[in-house]
Formats: structure tokens, C-alpha cells, sequence
């Protein structure tokens, strides 16, 4: 747990079944790992992604070391995700429902996904669960599901860095060509791809387009930007391979949870991955973490460093 953990609800449904609930403290790992990495990132200009950061690193990394010093064999968790085993290999494979969660799941190491079991792999439909769980008397069958990153429940992204590392220093918005447009709040504020609360008028609606943390910039186009591929780096690998080259081979890619795949030809070279859509794609957004599929397994995986083909 953290401190923003619902660890009441766990002990509640825990005493109804009447098993023991082990409740493990990682609020130091917790604000060192995941919430530095968070606010690092925005202050670097880019988009972060917190949950997939703190799967590996913090939620899986504790549960299989508890679970190992303690005698257990395997995890279990309510994710919505299929896993499986290839050519000596794990992966996580993408679960028919809307709620499919194998792109937060894909930066996970092979020694977390050996000790995993997802009960709620063949699920497609939430409401079934529910329903289970209202059969069974459990207090938490109607809870709201959660919707914001855990620790910033306003979803004030700014505030929440602003109050732990001083304000955010104002810069000015530019169009393509560098020229000023206007003042603006800080570059925490702004994320590639967003359109709406950007406190500009323009006369038409404008999108970001590019941050640039050493000067402060925060590019604005009247036209969303599009690119023809990305590099992305720290690549983890699942169903691949990382002792065989990947070259000029075919995935397709998520970068971001809620886009759709699409296809990819994708090489790797000296640990960074070139990837090049089919077809140009909006708002390719560095921090955040590209998800290449075969066949709907995870492949493998990088965050995003930069747009454009080569």
C-alpha cells in the first residue's frame, strides 16, 4: 500500500472471506520511484505514464518479492489481461473486453510474469463481476471504478509537482516558426496533442505541438501534428526476442492506452526502436510508452523519445 491506497476496502472483503489480509508499505518506494519519475518527466516536457512505471517497478517488483519471502508460488490480480507462455518465453496477451489492460501490463520482466495468474483473463464484461461479487455479499461489488492517476485525485497534475518542487516558471507560446504568440503558465501545463485549456485565444482552435524545456517554448498549430513514425528507448521485451536483431519487422504498435493499433514496420538498433506507421499518426507523444503487439501478444515496449521517421 500507499498512502493512497484503499486498504480498508481490501481488509473488508479479506474479513468477509475470511482470509488473512498482508498489507505491504511501499510509500517510500513509492514516492522515491514512481512520483519522482512523474514529476522528473513533466519537467522534462514530456507525458508520463505512471501506472505502466509503477507496474514494474513498484506494485509487481514488491508483490513477487513478498510472495517469494513468504513461501507463495503465484500472484493473482483483477487485471483484465491474458497471459502465456512462447518458445520458453512469457507474455501478456490483449483480453477481448473494452477493459483490456495488456498495455499497462507491458513493461513487466520475465521473472513477474512467471509467478502471474490473471483470474479475470477470459472476462469481457465488468458487469458480470460485479454481479459475482454482490452474490457472494462482497462490500466493494458496486464500487466506483477509479478513473485518475491514484495520487493526484483531482487530476491537477501542476499543482501537485508546484507543491512539492516551487512554481512553474511562465514561457511563451510560439507558432511553427518560433514567433511569440502569447504568455503561458509553465510547461507543466501542456501536454503534445492537447487542443482545449490553453488559455490562448487565437480565433480557431490550436493544438500543442511541441515543449521545449530548455527555453521554455510550448509550440501551437492550428493544425494537429502528425508523424510518420517515432523512436522509442529502455525497450522491455516479451514475446521477442532481445537475443535476436529485429529488423524491418512487422507490429502493430499502441502508443498510448487509449489509441487504437495500428501497423508498424519497427527495427532495433543499439537499444532504440525505430518504428514507421503505415499511415501518418496524431499526437505521438514522448513519455509515453509504445506497446507493439503480434497477433495481439506483447512483443515489446518503449517510451516514446521523439517523433519522426529517421
Amino acid at each position: 500500500m500507499h498512502e493512497y491506497t484503499d486498504t480498508a476496502s481490501a481488509q473488508a472483503v479479506a474479513e468477509k472471506l475470511g482470509i488473512v489480509c498482508h498489507v505491504i508499505d511501499c510509500r517510500e518506494r513509492f514516492a522515491e520511484s514512481v512520483q519522482r519519475y512523474f514529476m522528473d518527466e513533466y519537467e522534462r516536457g514530456r507525458t508520463p505514464n505512471p501506472c505502466v512505471f509503477c507496474n514494474r517497478q513498484v506494485k509487481f517488483a514488491l508483490l513477487a518479492s513478498y510472495a517469494k519471502e513468504h513461501g507463495f508460488d503465484r500472484i493473482a490480480t483483477g487485471h483484465y489481461a491474458r497471459i502465456g507462455q512462447e518458445n520458453g518465453r512469457f507474455y501478456i496477451e490483449k483480453n477481448d473486453s473494452p477493459k483490456d489492460q495488456s498495455y499497462m501490463l507491458s513493461r513487466l520482466t520475465q521473472d513477474q510474469l512467471a509467478m502471474l495468474v490473471f483470474p479475470l483473463g477470459e472476462t469481457q464484461e465488468k458487469d458480470e463481476i460485479r454481479r459475482l461479487a454482490a452474490e457472494a455479499a462482497l462490500p466493494t461489488a458496486h464500487k466506483a471504478d477509479s478513473q485518475e492517476i491514484c495520487f493526484i485525485p483531482d487530476n491537477d497534475y501542476a499543482a501537485f509537482i508546484e507543491a512539492r518542487r516551487g512554481p512553474c516558471t511562465k514561457g511563451h507560446f510560439v507558432d511553427a516558426e518560433g514567433r511569440v504568440l502569447g504568455e503561458h503558465k509553465g510547461i507543466l501545463h501542456y501536454t503534445v496533442g492537447q487542443r482545449k485549456g490553453l488559455g490562448i485565444a487565437l480565433g480557431r482552435p490550436h493544438y500543442v505541438t511541441d515543449i521545449d524545456p530548455q527555453n521554455g517554448n510550448v509550440t501551437l498549430s492550428p493544425e494537429d501534428a502528425y508523424a510518420e513514425g517515432f523512436q522509442a528507448v529502455d525497450p522491455v521485451y516479451q514475446l521477442a526476442d532481445p537475443d535476436r536483431p529485429i529488423e524491418q519487422e512487422r507490429f502493430d504498435v499502441k502508443i498510448r492506452y487509449a489509441a487504437r493499433p495500428v501497423p508498424v514496420t519497427v527495427s532495433v538498433k543499439g537499444g532504440v526502436i525505430h518504428a514507421r506507421f503505415d499511415a501518418p499518426q496524431r499526437a505521438v507523444t514522448p513519455g509515453q510508452n509504445a506497446v507493439f503487439y503480434r497477433d495481439g501478444k506483447v512483443a515489446l515496449c518503449g517510451w516514446i523519445d521523439r517523433a519522426g521517421s529517421e
